[in-house]
């Protein structure tokens, strides 16, 4: 696979797959290839809700994995004003599935039209501030239907939001055990 462009001009690269697929280890070996300052934005809501004992070692996995030289970007959902904050930037953000869970489960229980407008907003501010994003994303359209309305309606969600950016993107990749297939 091509690495992502080194110059400045906005790209948007995202990756989706399963859980435990490699979607995460693939993304940072992009920005890792880009040989440019990372910011990485983690989207795992630890300040409003401390996770479990299961989620804190996946965070301290990814946190390890981490070079030390990577601005590390959690409890921030605002990703437009997060790119805003880094013009010209590569930045990774893992995940696109805990970002839409923040805004449909934790956060006044937004609507989807509201939801896909601060998303949006994002993709917006990846080409106004010349970015060059790395998103990780999960599909979840692939498993068995989920138990509940609720549930259902959340699935829903990532599966359209999924589509939005792929349609925004320049390049989509779909990581299956470890193993990167271009899409586009």
């Amino acid at each position: 696979m091509p690495p992502l462009p080194s110059s400045n001009p906005s790209h948007i690269h995202l990756l989706l797959g399963g859980a435990r697929c490699g979607k995460s280890a693939r993304a940072e070996e992009l920005a890792r290839q880009a040989r440019s300052e990372v910011v990485y934005v983690a989207t795992c809501a630890t300040a409003a809700e401390p996770p479990d004992a299961e989620m804190s070692r996946r965070i301290a996995m990814h946190r390890d994995r981490r070079p030390p030289e990577w601005v590390t970007v959690e409890n921030r959902f605002d990703l437009d004003l997060v790119f805003a904050e880094h013009p010209g930037s590569l930045i990774l953000v893992d995940c696109l599935t805990l970002w839409l869970a923040w805004w449909f489960f934790h956060k006044d229980r937004l609507t989807e039209d509201v939801i896909f407008e601060k998303l949006d907003q994002a993709l917006a501010a990846v080409r106004a501030y010349g970015i060059r994003l790395v998103l990780v994303s999960n599909e979840l359209g692939m498993g068995l239907v989920p138990m509940g309305a609720e549930n259902r309606d959340y699935r829903d969600l990532c599966g359209r939001a999924n589509q939005r950016v792929a349609r925004a993107a320049d390049a989509v990749e779909f990581v299956v055990a470890g193993l990167p297939l271009r899409l586009k």
